[in-house]
């Protein structure tokens, strides 16, 4: 039986299924392929159907588990979102609802962030949500309440 974690998300109807052996998987919409269902993905997957449904965001701008190098090293972010000239305008970083989010968690972003140079960066254990902008230029950043809906990009 799949006990799944309720989150601070509204809920969506997606499409779970078992390979007989308690072995999840979940049919993933961006990726148009079927995922292991793990408590960080149940976060990933919630968060991408937020910004789809909530806030507006294009699907085909949405870009997940993409790659990135960083001082030479392969990294992946969860959830990248770009413009429609293809520039990255947000990073959204997942944990399990089991992990603390702390400053480790947002050092982690920041320094995806040094790749993609983003305004907007969001991290998310499902349960807790803290967004902020950044100046790239002024080098600060500002936590905000929300995260601004796509029609009206920060």
């Amino acid at each position: 039986m799949l006990t799944l974690q309720p989150l601070n998300l509204p809920p969506y109807p997606f499409k779970i299924s078992d390979d007989g052996n308690g072995q999840f998987s979940l049919f993933d919409e961006i990726r148009k392929k079927t995922i292991i269902l793990t408590p960080e993905e149940w976060v990933r997957q919630h968060f991408v159907q937020y910004l789809i449904k909530q806030k507006n965001y294009p699907r085909s701008l949405i870009r997940l588990e993409g790659g990135l190098k960083l001082n030479g090293l392969q990294k992946r972010t969860d959830i990248v979102v770009f413009n429609t000239a293809g520039q990255p305008i947000l990073i959204v970083e997942c944990k399990a609802p089991s992990v603390t989010i702390d400053q480790k968690t947002f050092d982690q972003v920041a320094r995806y962030n040094m790749v993609h140079k983003v305004s907007l960066l969001a991290v998310s254990n499902g349960l807790q949500h803290y967004y902020c902008t950044i100046d790239q230029e002024k080098r600060e950043y500002r936590f905000i309440e929300d995260l601004p809906v796509y029609s009206k990009p920060v």
